[in-house]
């Protein structure tokens, strides 16, 4: 029997259109907000993996037109990448004079209001999946409060996990492995890079 396919979808540019490979696979995920303005992503959208540890998302939370985005619009299950415990244990806290202009470390309970709201199923990853994932990039204990794995890379984690390579083909694209100064990008590549090379992953260029 043939396998079926999962698309892991980051928000870096593709350089060809990849839209009829990715609206026939049987599964897709895509991260935070995702930009299908350009339509080389196609539109199948099965989970989003969503920060709710950020400002960015609150500023996308009191933002009228968030749930506007293509997108969000056709995704049932979103999946919160931190768990609050961990949020709370290793993410930085906003300082006072943060505090008073509004800013928080945790904004889940208001993500899951928003979302709530607009009929979608809320996960949250539990706490477990970031330790590991930490444990995966090398990152130790003492790290953990200066190093955080990106929701790419969890993302992928979860796929891995829940999808058996007897069953599943699972493939990348839209990943440049830059951004936030918190994430580890050197060593996420490495590891999605011996994946690709055992076979358990592949890239969709």
């Amino acid at each position: 029997m043939a396998r079926k396919t999962a698309i892991i979808i980051g928000n870096g540019k593709l350089e060809r259109d990849l839209s009829g490979i990715v609206d026939d696979a049987q599964f897709v995920m895509r991260f935070n907000e995702p930009n299908l303005a350009g339509g080389m992503s196609g539109e199948r959208t099965d989970m989003i993996m969503l920060v709710a540890s950020s400002k960015t998302l609150y500023r996308r939370l009191i933002d009228p037109d968030f749930l506007d985005n293509a997108a969000l619009k056709a995704v049932k299950v979103l999946m919160l990448a931190y768990h609050p415990n961990i949020i709370r244990k290793y993410h930085p806290r906003p300082n006072i004079f943060q505090r008073l202009q509004g800013r928080r470390a945790d904004w889940t309970m208001q993500a899951i209001e928003r979302m709530g709201k607009a009929g979608k199923e809320i996960r949250i990853m539990p706490p477990q999946t970031y330790i590991d994932g930490c444990n995966e990039l090398g990152i130790s204990r003492p790290r953990m409060r200066d190093v955080f794995p990106s929701t790419g890379f969890l993302g992928i984690c979860y796929t891995l996990a829940n999808f058996p390579a007897s069953e599943w083909d699972v493939k990348l694209c839209g990943f440049s492995w830059e951004g936030w100064k918190r994430h580890d990008w050197q060593n996420e590549r490495v590891w999605v890079e011996n994946k690709i090379a055992n076979g358990r992953v592949s890239l969709l260029a």
